[in-house]
C-alpha cells in the first residue's frame, strides 16, 4: 500500500532540514504537497534511492570504541533540533474570554518570558494574571504573567495581541460593531505606536478586517507588522464541516479560507483535499456548499447559542497559531489578514490571504490558483470592506 503524502509530511521534512524528499512505489502526493515543496525548495525524488553501502570496522577498533562509549569521559553527542524563538514580553490588550485563553495556552507552551495582560475592567487582568502564575507550580511553565488596567503594560513586547472590544449579540453581524470598537483600537494603536515602536501587531477585534486597518492607519506602522488574526479561524472551521460531513477525522483534511472575515469569507473548495483526494470523490455538491455555508456562518452559532458574547476557545488557538509561525515553531504558510500591495490583483485593502511569517512579522504572500469563482468572492470580500470603512 502506498503512502498519501500531504503537505504536513513536507512541512515536517523542512523542519528537519531535509532537502530530498523519497517518494516509494505507490505513494500518493497530493497538489498542495507539491506547492508546499516547490515553496521549501525540497525535490521530490523518486525512489527507492540507492544508499550508501555502511562503514565497517574490524573487530578490535569495534570493541575498543565500545568501551571508550562506555568511559565516564565519554559524552554522548547533542542531537540537532529545530529551536523555536522565545518572546521576551508578549502583551495581550483584552482579557476577556479570547484574551485570557490566549494567555492560558501560550503559558502552557512557555513562549514567553513575560505575559502581560491589560483590561479595563478593574482587576480583570490583574486576577487572570495572577491566576495563570499559580498553575506554574504544576505546569512547570516559567513565564510570568502580570496584568493591569493601563495600556503603558505593553511598553517594550515583541508582539501585541488586541483582543479587546464589544462582542456581538444575537443577530448582530460583526460590521455592526465598527463604529464602537474603531475607538478601541485607537487607543490602543497610541499606547503602540510610544509604548512598543518595533512590535508586532495582531488584531482580533471584530470586525477583524476593517480594525486591522484601522491598526495600520493609526500605529503608522508597515504591514509586516500588523496582522489580522482571522484565516486560521475560518480554515479550522472549514476543516471541521469537512471532516463531519465526510465522516474523517479534520486531520484528514487539508483546507482553507481566504478573504473577509465576515460574509464575504471565502472558503476554497478547489484546493481542498480529503485523505489526499479531491473534494467531490466523498462529497456531493450540495454537501460542499453546505461545508462552505458552515465555515462562513460558524462564528454567528456560537453568538446563537451563548445568547451573549461570542467564540472564545477558537479564536485563541488560531491567535496561538499565527504566534507559533512567528515565533518560528511552526513552519509554511498560513492564513492571515494582511494589507494588500498588488497580489491576487488587489490593493490597499486588509483581506485574509496565506502568508509566511517570521520574526519581523509578514515574509511573504503565496499567491494560490484560484478558481474564476473563487477569485472572484476574493475581489467582492475587498470591494465590501472598502465600501464599509469609507460609510
Amino acid at each position: 500500500m502506498g503512502r498519501v503524502i500531504g503537505s504536513e509530511a513536507i512541512e515536517d521534512a523542512g523542519a528537519r532540514g531535509r532537502v530530498v524528499f523519497e517518494l516509494l512505489p505507490g505513494d500518493i502526493v497530493t497538489d498542495v504537497a507539491r506547492e508546499t515543496a516547490a515553496r521549501l525548495r525540497i525535490r521530490l525524488v523518486d525512489g527507492p534511492l540507492e544508499r550508501p553501502a555502511p562503514i565497517s570496522a574490524d573487530g578490535n577498533t569495534a570493541m575498543r570504541r565500545a568501551m571508550y562509549r562506555r568511559s565516564t569521559r565519554w559524552v554522548a553527542p547533542a542531537a540537532a533540533s529545530r529551536e523555536a524563538r522565545r518572546f521576551t514580553k508578549l502583551a495581550l490588550v483584552g482579557a476577556g474570554g479570547v484574551g485570557s485563553n490566549i494567555a492560558h495556552l501560550a503559558a502552557n507552551a512557555d513562549m514567553a518570558d513575560e505575559i502581560a495582560l491589560i483590561d479595563i475592567a478593574p482587576g480583570l487582568a490583574a486576577a487572570t494574571a495572577l491566576d495563570l502564575n499559580h498553575t506554574s507550580g504544576i505546569t512547570g511553565t516559567t513565564a510570568r504573567c502580570t496584568g493591569g488596567e493601563d495600556l503603558g503594560l505593553v511598553s517594550s513586547a515583541d508582539v501585541v495581541v488586541v483582543t479587546a472590544g464589544r462582542a456581538r449579540s444575537p443577530g448582530m453581524t460583526r460590521a455592526d460593531l465598527i463604529d464602537v470598537n474603531r475607538r478601541v483600537i485607537h487607543a490602543a494603536a497610541d499606547a503602540i505606536r510610544t509604548q512598543a515602536p518595533e512590535a508586532i501587531v495582531i488584531v482580533v477585534t471584530n470586525p477583524l478586517d476593517e480594525m486591522t486597518t484601522e491598526m495600520l492607519r493609526a500605529t503608522g506602522f508597515p504591514r509586516e507588522r500588523v496582522l489580522g488574526m482571522a484565516g486560521t479561524l475560518d480554515s479550522s472551521r472549514f476543516r471541521n464541516a469537512l471532516a463531519m460531513a465526510a465522516g474523517v477525522t479534520p486531520a484528514d483534511v487539508e483546507a482553507i479560507a481566504l478573504g473577509s472575515h465576515g460574509d464575504e469569507m471565502a472558503p476554497i473548495p478547489s484546493l481542498a483535499r480529503i485523505k489526499g483526494a479531491p473534494l467531490d470523490k466523498f462529497l456531493s455538491a450540495a454537501q460542499i456548499e453546505e461545508c462552505v455555508k458552515d465555515a462562513v456562518t460558524g462564528g454567528g452559532q456560537v453568538v446563537a447559542l451563548k445568547k451573549s458574547g461570542s467564540a472564545t476557545i477558537a479564536p485563541a488557538h488560531s491567535s496561538v497559531e499565527l504566534l507559533d509561525h512567528i515565533r518560528g515553531a511552526r513552519v509554511g504558510p498560513v492564513p492571515v489578514s494582511v494589507m494588500l500591495d498588488g497580489e491576487y490583483g488587489i490593493e490597499g485593502v486588509v483581506l485574509g490571504v496565506p502568508a509566511y511569517l517570521g520574526v519581523s512579522g509578514l515574509v511573504d504572500v503565496e499567491e494560490l490558483s484560484l478558481a474564476d469563482a473563487e477569485r472572484d468572492t476574493l475581489r467582492h470580500a475587498a470591494d465590501a470592506i472598502k465600501a464599509r470603512l469609507a460609510s
